[in-house]
């Protein structure tokens, strides 16, 4: 592939991206009626990702452990299955989780 090509491929990744975080960031599509966050689900899921390494490391570190109870951004994140399935494949993923929970604790810090 040539380097033009190239460029648009990478072009195409970072719209893609940042087309991914504006979905993810704002909740266009909320279908549960304004009834409030699930809270067994979202249990559930920390519970299901309790079995991964990365995940013991980010939910034990004290700047975020208030993030998973008290975060309304944090916790309707984890409350959907598949954000949860897309975090345990995707390293990709995991590492935008992680800069979630960094801006998250980093706001309540101000």
């Amino acid at each position: 592939m040539n380097k033009f090509g190239r460029g648009i491929v990478a072009l195409l990744g970072i719209l893609l991206t940042i087309i991914s975080s504006i979905i993810s960031g704002v909740n266009f599509f909320d279908f549960s009626g304004g009834k409030g966050l699930n809270t067994e689900k979202i249990e559930k899921n920390i519970e299901k990702l309790k079995g991964y390494s990365w995940f013991n490391e980010v939910y034990k570190m004290e700047e975020h452990q208030r993030s998973f109870y008290l975060s309304l951004k944090i916790r309707k994140y984890l409350q959907s299955s598949m954000r949860v399935n897309r975090l345990i494949r995707c390293e990709k993923e995991r590492v935008k989780f992680i800069l979630m929970l960094e801006e998250v604790a980093r706001l309540r810090n101000k």
